[in-house]
Formats: C-alpha cells, sequence, structure tokens
C-alpha cells in the first residue's frame, strides 16, 4: 500500500534543482559567481591595460553583479556617460558594453594626449572622444582575451562603437531592446589621485548563457570546483581522491637509472701566433663589404641644448684642431689621418694604421 505522505522522485529532483539554482533578480546563484568571476578577471586585465595607457596606477574592487532591464541602468544614472559597446563575432553571442562617467572620460582623454589630468570642463573634443574610443578598445580588447582564456576557446569582437550619452534622453544600442534585462557588473575605478569613480559592463542574456553553458562544462568535469562554485574562482585544481584507502594502490613506476654527471673536458686552445704558419682565410671574405667612416670629434649635450641648435650654431668637439682624425670600419678604430682637399672634395689621407692582425681582430 503505498503511504499518500511520500513525496515523488520528481518533486524531489525539483526541490533539488530549486535550492542548487535559487533565482536572485533572474540570475542563479552560480550564475552570478561565474559571471561575477569573468568580469572580475577581464576587467582587472582591463585596468591593467588603461595603467598602461595613462601611465598611472589603476585599481578596481570587486564586482557588484545585477539583473536588471537596460532602461532601469539608463534611469539610474547620475551623469553623462560614455558608452562602447562591443559585438561578438566569434566565440561568443549577444554585446559587451562599456559605460564609464564623462568626467572619467575627459581625466582620461587629457592624460592620453600628455595632459596632467587635472581638467575643468567635460566638453569633449572630437579629438578627445577618439582618444577615450582608443582607451577602451584597447581595454575591451585586452578583457575579451582574458575572458577567451577563461572559457577556453577563441574569442573575437567587432570594432567597438563609442557614444556620449547625456541624462534624461532617449538612447539606442544597436541590436539591444531597451526593456530587455542585462547583467551588470559594477566595479569602484580608482586612477590615482584623479578618479574615484565607478564602471560598469553589461551583458546580455544570451552572452551570459555562453559563458556559463562552457564554465559549468568545466566545473561538471572538475568535482572540487563545482563544490566551491558559490566561492570566487581563481583556477582548476585537480580534484583530491577521497576514496584512496578503498582504491587499489596504483602500480610503481620503476625507478629511473642514476644519471651521471661530469665536468666537460676540452682541448686547449691555442692563440694564433699571427707568424706565416697560421691558417689564413682571409681571400674568402675579401669582398664583403664593410661600412667606413671618419670622426671628427664627440661631444655630448642635453635634449634642451641639442633643440636651441639653429643655423649657424657652432658645436665644439673633444679634439684640438691638429688632432689625428679617427678612422672606423664597421665602428672599429683601425687608423688616424687628416683631412684634405682633393678636387673641391674632402678626402682623408692616413697618418697611422694599424697591424693586420689588429685590424682583422678589430673586425
Amino acid at each position: 500500500m503505498m503511504n499518500d505522505n511520500l513525496i515523488s522522485q520528481e518533486e524531489i529532483d525539483a526541490l533539488l534543482n530549486k535550492n542548487s539554482k535559487k533565482q536572485n533578480n533572474g540570475l542563479t546563484d552560480i550564475e552570478r559567481d561565474i559571471i561575477g568571476e569573468v568580469g572580475n578577471i577581464s576587467m582587472s586585465t582591463a585596468a591593467t591595460t588603461l595603467s598602461t595607457i595613462l601611465n598611472k596606477k589603476v585599481s578596481i574592487t570587486t564586482p557588484k553583479v545585477t539583473w536588471k532591464s537596460l532602461r532601469e541602468v539608463v534611469e539610474e544614472f547620475q551623469s553623462p556617460k560614455v558608452v562602447a559597446t562591443v559585438g561578438f563575432k566569434q566565440g561568443l553571442s549577444g554585446n559587451n558594453v562599456f559605460m564609464v562617467d564623462i568626467n572619467d572620460a575627459a581625466i582620461i582623454a587629457d592624460l592620453m594626449m600628455g595632459g596632467d589630468g587635472l581638467v575643468e570642463s567635460t566638453e569633449m573634443t572630437e579629438l578627445q572622444q577618439s582618444a577615450v574610443a582608443e582607451a577602451m578598445n584597447q581595454m575591451i580588447g585586452s578583457a575579451s582575451t582574458a575572458m577567451a582564456t577563461m572559457v577556453g576557446k577563441e574569442i573575437d569582437i567587432n570594432p567597438p562603437s563609442v557614444n556620449l550619452w547625456e541624462l534624461n534622453e532617449e538612447y539606442e544600442l544597436e541590436g539591444m531592446d531597451m526593456d530587455s534585462n542585462v547583467c551588470k557588473i559594477e566595479f569602484d575605478l580608482a586612477v590615482e589621485g584623479l578618479i574615484e569613480s565607478k564602471i560598469m559592463q553589461l551583458f546580455e542574456r544570451e552572452t551570459i548563457d555562453d559563458i556559463v553553458g562552457t564554465m559549468e562544462g568545466d566545473l561538471e568535469a572538475d568535482p572540487v570546483m563545482v563544490e566551491n562554485a558559490a566561492e570566487p574562482m581563481t583556477e582548476h585544481q585537480p580534484a583530491e581522491n577521497t576514496d584512496a584507502a578503498n582504491q587499489e594502490p596504483a602500480a610503481k613506476k620503476p625507478p629511473k637509472e642514476p644519471v651521471t654527471v661530469q665536468k666537460p673536458i676540452f682541448n686547449e686552445l691555442n692563440p694564433s701566433s699571427g707568424t706565416d704558419s697560421s691558417p689564413r682565410n682571409l681571400d674568402l671574405i675579401m669582398d664583403v663589404p664593410l661600412e667606413f667612416s671618419v670622426v671628427l670629434g664627440k661631444s655630448k649635450k642635453t635634449i634642451k641644448e641639442i633643440l636651441s641648435f639653429g643655423n649657424g650654431s657652432v658645436i665644439e668637439l673633444n679634439k684640438q684642431a691638429d688632432e689625428a682624425l679617427e678612422i672606423y670600419v664597421n665602428g672599429k678604430l683601425i687608423a688616424q689621418g687628416e683631412v684634405v682637399v682633393i678636387n673641391e672634395n674632402f678626402g682623408i689621407r692616413i697618418t697611422n694604421i694599424l697591424s693586420k692582425e689588429q685590424r682583422v681582430r678589430g673586425l
């Protein structure tokens, strides 16, 4: 006789599935953890790229992941935004959207153009917008590379479309519905002494499904990572064998033969004596072209002094007027000489020359 108080296997599976995939603003706990970790690593890479571009220390905090409509995201704006939209061409579906305050964008543009970042106006010229577009292009590119490493497949993106969004205006993103839900990943962004603000990244549902589907496949292959899926992920670790006591011991590999290490012995090298009995193969290189140059003298100057040079400037060299000039072949000193004039052309008369052996060794 069947007990009416018993629950079926289907009901048990439904309860387990509900607990393991607890919904939170449209995202399961596992989805939030995976997207948060992917966003954290990709944006950390993007921050490193931005630091290199600006030559300033850039830092970001742990991301905050939420699920809301694109319209709600826009309505929360407290200042105009510079928005970069990137479509995935290969590896992932959907779009990746970066948003940064226009004030921060103006500082970034000023630093990229050689300024100090202390801007007074947030009105951006076309040149400044191009500078910000290039910065965001490089940031998105490095973030996509980091994502490709995490999901284990090649990711290719289209060139970013960068726009300025003012407050209280209607906006459009190509291929995205303003009333559709997106995953908002928000970070605190800091650029030393200049920026204390936020930067956000938006993923569409289809992008999340691609990322989570790939990452969950990796997690299922690694039991340890499945247990710790709710914690920030770092890298896959091999699962420990918890049933080692109940398994047959693995076959031992035969010991390797000991390796004998000894000091190498070389024949003694006798230096060339330079006599006629020494091997001479100079004929083999007689037609090799060499660079012949004469140095009048040298002088060290600062950048400021060099920039002040003009027509008629006189530069004092480190040689006296009657000193012999140095003659070089391929940058090696081979002789000394003096300047002569031959048929209205300058020439050099050799007054002292090194021996053949010395010249060959110098070459």
